[in-house]
């Protein structure tokens, strides 16, 4: 399977305005639901779903989810910030929270 279509059976984000991810109560990122990031949304809310949280084993699937991208990352570090993030979780292992931004 290729990205497009491992996107295809995550879940819906219609309702999210973003997720933020956490460090204690900083904010270390944010990915918004808007053309370039929402595949990364939609990614990293199906983790949510799934783990509670972003951990080591979190972030593996969330590799396997990338595909293909995943691939051009570990060849272009800084290319594909948010699939470089999970592979630094996966490496480190320190996990980081979840909040949900819905959409007004």
């Amino acid at each position: 399977m290729n990205f497009a279509e491992t996107l295809a059976g995550l879940p819906a984000i219609d309702h999210l305005a973003a997720i933020e991810l956490l460090d204690g109560e900083t904010v270390v990122a944010r990915i918004e639901n808007k053309p370039g990031q929402a595949g990364s949304l939609r990614v990293y809310h199906a983790l949510y779903q799934e783990f509670g949280a972003l951990d080591a084993l979190a972030a593996d699937k969330g590799l396997r989810l990338y595909c293909e991208h995943t691939t051009d990352a570990e060849a272009h570090p800084g290319k594909h910030p948010n699939i470089d993030r999970l592979i630094e979780l996966a490496k480190n292992g320190q996990p980081l929270a979840v909040r949900l931004v819905k959409i007004d």
